[in-house]
């Protein structure tokens, strides 16, 4: 039997204690809080952030059509002055007939200032050039340059193409890393008619200021690397814009490139994180409220039930709780508890009588079954003594002393009826000193049976008092007594040293006593002659003291092992009661030990280990035995 003790419990604070009710709700809570933040999270991202994502959408959309239409209407001004020019007699008559005066007047530098022209000229319509200038507008001067790169580009160009049955068309064009808008018409009369006498060009350079000055913010002109189509880069605070300006043949020939920022998803992002953060205060706020809540409303009073409950534990004393008194689910279940504790006083009350009427039933038939166990081999004893027959006739014996006594009887007569005497006088005196020794062992169990009934009654109403004693000493007399415990032959090996023990030297021999009673009855019902019970003692370093008694007996099941020592239950039909392991049990445990049954199964014999504690070394000391 385990060693049995009480447990210890500490106090559980069911709002802090790992997989306790608070811990459970708070995790709860926690978890829905986060949810609850991530969904919040995730419907404002999809509300917010596509709303915005749209606007900044259009709001690129429009900075391109704005740049579209500031390059048109920058196109459209040198398209307008052209007209002007290629419409006009002056031209349609120089054209017929070059005149330097015409040159002189309308190619002057203060002409092409006046016009906002860069450059300018008159083509035939075999493509050659009548004249061509080309001025820078800040400098007024001439850039060679410049011209050379407008006179190349003019080589280059399909007229007709270009105008595409119309009188005029502008369009952009790229001389090296500079950009002009040119304007080109055809040269006829003021009133449109006469046959078209050649094409007069004009030319404005545009500049990353003048395209910033027209879209109103910063803007560069890219000659080097024209994108083909409207081209948006985003980064996290700014948006890159490339818009294509297209050539005569409607290919790009440059990009205008500006940056703006970002300010609508900016917008969108704080406004994001101020509505997250927002409500992820606020839940955090209607989290923590609701954790006070549920734990002054639920944990709180479910705290106290708990701490009246390991108080009940703990004292025994079976309190009512009146310290909360509310009309819900809580106040219920303190009503409930509260009735609990009061039919379970009834019934320790009940059960404290009847536990001592059967305690004082059980104490009694314990009693008389030791005593049943001890008076055994007395019994055994006076049945061998009344079977034995005498050692020597009598009859014999008095008739040789008879024949002894005459004198006419030969002296081998005489010498063979002294010889019988003395033989029948040996024999008689070694019956007498077995019957002696018989005697001895039987008055020895006579003394187990008295000194059971006198502790018992010492002891009636006090725990069992421990002492020092040998329990080599012990098995060495409960071997003696139950070599005559019952008709078989029983081999008994045990250790010969002493071992020390901290027990009650009468109850420890009886529990001994009981189990060597079993054991031989095991030997018995195993339908052999004779057995052997061999005993082993081990002193252990955790300051106890194992017993072991194996036996060669028939065993038994192991998965019967707990039934052993259940009140009542005996192997044997011919025995009732069935008390003898159960008190040995619950007498050892009374002595702060242990007993245990162990077997291989039916046929394999058993083993019976009893733990007790050791004897102190100060009480050896005490003694005068060395430890």
């Amino acid at each position: 039997m385990a060693d049995t003790g009480q447990a210890i419990h500490r106090p559980m604070r069911l709002v802090a204690a790992d997989g306790s009710l608070g811990g459970k709700l708070l995790l709860i809570l926690t978890g829905v809080g986060l949810l609850g933040a991530v969904a919040i999270t995730v419907l404002l991202a999809a509300v917010i952030m596509p709303s915005f994502g749209k606007l900044e959408r259009q709001t690129v959309d429009g900075h391109i059509d704005r740049t579209h239409v500031a390059l048109n209407e920058y196109a459209s001004k040198v398209e307008s002055s052209v007209r002007d020019y290629g419409d006009w007699n002056s031209s349609y008559a120089y054209m017929g007939k070059p005149s330097h005066a015409f040159e002189v007047e309308s190619f002057s530098t203060l002409a092409l200032v006046n016009l906002g022209a860069n450059g300018m000229a008159y083509v035939h319509n075999d493509g050659r050039i009548q004249i061509v200038r080309w001025i820078g507008l800040d400098s007024q001067r001439e850039e060679p340059a410049l011209r050379q790169r407008f006179v190349n580009a003019i080589h280059a160009l399909n007229f007709k193409k270009v105008l595409a049955g119309s009188n005029s068309a502008a369009f952009y064009l790229k001389l090296g890393d500079a950009l002009a808008a040119v304007g080109v018409a055809q040269v006829r009369r003021s009133d449109g008619s006469g046959t078209p006498r050649g094409y007069v060009l004009i030319a404005r350079r545009m500049t990353s200021a003048q395209l910033s000055k027209l879209l109103q913010l910063k803007a560069d002109i890219d000659v080097a690397s024209p994108v083909a189509e409207n081209e948006v880069i985003s980064h996290s605070d700014t948006l890159d814009i490339a818009v294509p300006v297209a050539g005569p043949d409607g290919v790009p020939v440059a990009s205008a490139r500006f940056s703006v920022p970002r300010t609508l998803s900016i917008l969108g992002r704080n406004m994001l994180l101020v509505a997250v953060g927002g409500t992820i205060l606020l839940l955090v706020i209607m989290l923590t409220l609701l954790r006070r809540m549920i734990g002054r409303l639920v944990l709180d009073p479910l705290n106290k039930v708990e701490q009246h409950m390991q108080m009940v534990r703990a004292s025994g004393t079976l309190g009512i709780l009146t310290s909360i008194d509310r009309r819900d689910e809580i106040g219920s279940l303190v009503t409930s508890f509260n009735a609990m504790l009061s039919q379970l006083k009834d019934l320790r009350e009940q059960l404290e009588v009847q536990s001592f009427k059967l305690g004082k039933s059980e104490s009694a038939v314990a009693v008389m079954h030791n005593v049943r166990n001890a008076l055994n081999p007395i019994s055994t004893i006076l049945s061998h003594g009344s079977a034995k027959t005498p050692a020597v006739d009598r009859k014999m014996l008095d008739r040789a002393v008879g024949e002894l006594a005459r004198g006419d009887i030969d002296e081998a007569r005489r010498q063979k009826l002294a010889t019988f005497v003395t033989a029948a006088l040996d024999k008689d005196e070694a019956q007498r000193a077995d019957r002696a020794e018989q005697m001895e062992v039987g008055r020895g169990a006579l003394h187990n049976v008295l000194e059971i009934i006198g502790k018992q009654q010492a002891d009636a109403h006090a725990r069992p008092q421990l002492e020092t004693c040998d329990i080599t000493d012990i098995i060495a007399q409960n071997a003696t007594i139950a070599r005559y415990s019952g008709e078989h032959s029983i081999a008994f090996r045990f250790p010969s040293r002493p071992h020390w023990v901290q027990a009650n030297r009468v109850l420890l021999s009886q529990v001994i006593g009981n189990l060597f009673s079993n054991a031989a009855e095991a030997i018995a019902a195993s339908d052999r002659e004779g057995g052997s019970i061999s005993v082993s003692v081990t002193e252990r370093d955790d300051g106890k003291v194992q017993i072991a008694i194996q036996d060669d007996g028939e065993g038994f099941d192991p998965g019967n092992t707990p039934q052993f020592f259940q009140r009542g239950f005996s192997t044997r039909a011919h025995k009732s009661g069935g008390l003898g392991l159960h008190w040995c049990a619950n007498s050892m445990v009374a002595m702060e030990g242990a007993l245990d049954l162990e077997s291989e199964g039916k046929g394999l014999g058993a083993c019976a280990i009893l733990t007790v504690k050791a004897a102190p070394a100060e009480a050896l000391a005490a003694m005068g035995i060395a430890a």
